[in-house]
């Protein structure tokens, strides 16, 4: 048993650095199965993305790949840092990376929304 639940949750983005690629209005839905979490996203510049990670303690290891709005075709590393907010809703601190790009990296941060 894990101490975060990912199953049917929703996440948006609070913020993402400049080289990021998701923005307020990309959706990622996620699902989790023991220790395997995944999360199809979509929304403003991201036609489809897809997520597997793997769930360790308070740590979410991260794969990304995405196809965006203008057909460019990405994909990226990630370690998000779970945490719980006041209330209860889950918050994801990822460091990141891409692997295309020239291996830009930045940071950004998600909350679970209803």
């Amino acid at each position: 048993m894990h101490k975060f639940n990912f199953n049917n949750k929703r996440f948006a983005l609070i913020q993402n650095s400049e080289n990021g690629q998701v923005n307020t209005e990309t959706i990622f839905n996620y699902k989790q199965d023991d220790n395997l979490v995944t999360a199809d996203y979509f929304g403003g510049t991201i036609k489809y993305g897809k997520i597997i990670a793997e769930l360790t303690d308070d740590k979410l290891n991260m794969l990304y790949q995405c196809l965006t709005t203008d057909n460019e075709l990405k994909a990226g590393k990630a370690l998000a840092q779970i945490k719980l907010t006041e209330n209860g809703k889950i918050k994801l601190a990822l460091d990141w990376e891409w692997l295309n790009n020239g291996n830009e990296k930045g940071k950004s941060e998600y909350i679970e929304i209803e």
